[in-house]
């Protein structure tokens, strides 16, 4: 079958949107051939700083034939509406159409048969309205072609679209539409400084080689990898390790076509400045990788650039272009840096007095003292020393307020660390000053110092607790304020170090500290908790934990300690994994399903003890016994949160459980006893609970 090769080429794309172009391309092009019943067998999108493209092959050479039935009005119907169904369908009267039998009446029915098109032609009808409506973040309206006013929006200014759609073994035709005045036809264009002669292509194989010749990589896969080769076999020519940063590798695949790795130094006299600043200044302004010693791990006073182009002196005149401007930077830098240590931490803080953290929660300054207050409450919950607690805490936010943060806001924290060293603080104040936004993600590491870890939950739980007591919840797909994120770093603060800590007291205590009281404010920390429940929830799943695992832990309540949340989760998993805990689950179902339906019949619950003098039957005293003691040990060990143990006394329930159903029919002819069996099933419910609600687990 045919194969389709599209190509858009204009001038730079930018980078960060070069990705998510060629995957709308890709799926806005599949989507339409399928809705015009051209089921194709796959395709591919690439994306250069100058170009689209797109392959997509195995394309039916004609769309199917349909045919399609549509009903009419009545036999006998008035004439208008005769006239309107003969229009709608082409008919040239009524005796083209068939009569359908019909318990309401006899009905036209007008076959339609609608021949397919061949899929060049659906192709030349559906790709320009794509490129019209192409779906750019931000896209330009450019000047007039050939004396017309152009009318094309798009990213940068469109020249040249390449359109071909023919079999492997055959050459290909031009799919023919024009665009802006732009024409559909085989000639695209090579690298634009190395190769910028016209280049005339056939299908994808014939037009990604000549691109290679052309001195284009089109795939920005294999540019990345070319990159991340090339750099770090130069790195360790020279006794020195790349210092690896994806985003950075992403950017750079996204300015170049022909990437060529060089390197490039600066002065040592710059190092005196952190490693960090000295990595965002080379990133950010040159968009140049750092490298460190491969002896020590330090940061070297090198840096690898890559270059879009071939130069005649081996890149001695781009090295020496970056080499200035990197200078200029570090310099800035390190003033940025020096002046910022001769002013103490503590001595910026009056300027958060004038700076709003939110019209309704006040100020920064007063945030800073609701979190100083709220880390110094938790420290003691979490074994931090309470007077490091409560200076890292006043200190944490201090550096926003610097020159280096200012001018790289990626390094807040970090810098607060720095600058705390500087001026004599205590290792562990200055550690909770970086570490009090961590973790910003479910790939960025959880604090283990006490301090830092008692700062970054008074730090999210403020802003938590604020934000719910003015009503500024996360919405559906909106959170605007990263409450989401801000919960799930609590979770993970809690879990990673083992914490017994009760959200609602500490909710409670950060809720007291605001100025602002909601008219719920008694529902608040429950309200909270529930959020937290549900974050919780979703973490647990991506670890891999089963949803309706999850489900039957929080049917029991407690949602307030997440630690033991954690634990009953992961030891009922691996109890279900087991026979027993099959078995076991098996019959809690039954006694479940069999007490479901009798209550719905008799309009009643069978709560309260069941009466032995009823018991006819040894299976039912065995069960009973069994109950009774599994219940106690069960529950005794939950009480020491030996969740394993719990789980192992619930299985020996699981014999007689199996005997019970085995040998006693549970609805028996006489009433009492038929009462007193079904309060024996739901001892069975009851029992289980200790650890979970069983109704909740899949089988």
């Amino acid at each position: 079958m045919p194969d389709l090769l599209l190509e858009l080429f204009s001038e730079e794309i930018p980078a960060r949107m070069q990705a998510k172009a060629a995957d709308d391309l890709r799926r806005i092009v599949t989507d339409k051939l399928v809705a015009e019943g051209l089921v194709y067998e796959g395709a591919k999108a690439f994306a250069t700083p100058r170009r689209l493209a797109l392959t997509v092959h195995g394309i039916p050479a004609r769309q199917p034939d349909l045919k399609t039935e549509r009903r009419g009005p009545k036999m006998g119907a008035p004439d208008a509406a005769v006239q309107g169904f003969l229009k709608a369908t082409g008919l040239k009267s009524l005796d083209e159409a068939k009569i359908q039998r019909d318990p309401k009446g006899d009905f036209y029915i007008a076959l339609i048969e609608k021949p397919g098109r061949d899929a060049i032609d659906v192709l030349a009808e559906i790709l320009p309205v794509i490129i019209r409506t192409f779906p750019w973040p931000k896209s330009m309206r450019w000047g007039a072609r050939s004396g017309k006013p152009g009318s094309l929006n798009w990213v940068r200014p469109l020249h040249a679209i390449t359109a071909t759609f023919g079999l492997e073994t055959e050459e290909p035709d031009v799919v023919k539409f024009a665009v802006d005045g732009i024409e559909a036809g085989q000639t695209t264009y090579g690298h634009r400084f190395l190769a910028p002669a016209a280049i005339n292509v056939r299908r994808f194989e014939d037009y990604e080689a000549k691109l290679l010749d052309a001195k284009v990589v089109l795939d920005p896969e294999r540019r990345k990898d070319a990159i991340l080769t090339d750099a770090k076999q130069l790195a360790f020519a020279q006794g020195f390790d790349l210092v690896e940063d994806q985003n950075l590798l992403d950017e750079v695949a996204g300015l170049v076509e022909w990437p060529v790795v060089l390197m490039g130094s600066f002065e040592e006299e710059f190092l005196a400045t952190p490693a960090e600043v000295i990595r965002a200044t080379i990133r950010n302004n040159q968009k140049c990788f750092v490298v460190s010693d491969a002896k020590t791990g330090k940061l070297a006073n090198k840096f690898i650039l890559v270059a879009n182009i071939e130069a005649t002196d081996g890149g001695k005149t781009i090295i020496a272009g970056n080499e200035r401007v990197i200078r200029a930077r570090l310099s800035d830098a390190k003033f940025f840096y020096e002046t910022d240590l001769k002013t103490k931490l503590e001595d910026r803080l009056p300027k958060f007095e004038q700076i709003v953290f939110h019209e309704e929660l006040g100020t920064q300054a007063a945030r800073i003292k609701r979190i100083e207050r709220l880390a110094a409450e938790i420290a003691p919950l979490v074994g931090a020393d309470v007077a490091k607690t409560a200076r890292a805490a006043h200190l944490a936010k201090a550096d926003l307020l610097t020159e280096v943060v200012g001018e790289f806001p990626e390094v807040q924290g970090l810098m607060g660390k720095y600058y705390a060293l500087a001026q004599g603080e205590d290792a562990s104040v200055a550690a909770g000053c970086e570490e009090h936004y961590k973790p910003q993600g479910p790939a960025d590491r959880v604090p283990t110092d006490p301090v830092s870890v008692a700062v970054a939950l008074a730090d999210k739980l403020d802003t938590l607790v604020g934000f719910w007591a003015i009503d500024e919840k996360p919405t559906g797909s909106k959170d605007p304020y990263a409450l989401r994120r801000a919960a799930l770093g609590v979770i993970r603060l809690i879990a990673e170090n083992t914490l017994r800590l009760s959200l609602m007291k500490v909710a409670a205590s950060a809720l007291a500290g605001l100025s602002v009281k909601p008219a719920d404010a008694q529902k608040l920390p429950g309200d909270l908790l529930t959020f937290f429940a549900d974050r919780l929830k979703v973490q647990l799943r991506e670890q891999g934990a089963r949803h309706d695992l999850v489900d039957a832990v929080f049917a029991l309540g407690g949602q307030d300690d997440l630690l033991m949340i954690v634990r009953r989760v992961d030891a009922l998993g691996k109890f279900l994994e087991s026979d027993d805990g099959k078995n076991l689950l098996a019959g809690t179902k039954r006694a479940s399903n069999i007490l479901s339906i009798e209550e719905k019949k008799d309009k009643r619950t069978f709560d309260g003890a069941p009466d032995p003098a009823l018991y006819g039957l040894g299976e039912e005293k065995a069960l009973a016994k069994a109950i009774s003691e599994v219940q106690a040990e069960a529950s005794a060990a939950v009480a020491k949160e030996d969740f394993a143990a719990a789980m192992s006394a619930m299985a020996k329930l699981r014999p007689p459980v199996d005997a019970f159903f085995e040998k006693v029919r549970v609805n028996d002819d006489d009433p009492k006893v038929r009462e007193n069996r079904l309060k024996l099933l739901n001892e069975i419910r009851s029992a289980t609970r200790a650890v979970a609600d069983f109704s909740k687990i899949q089988d």
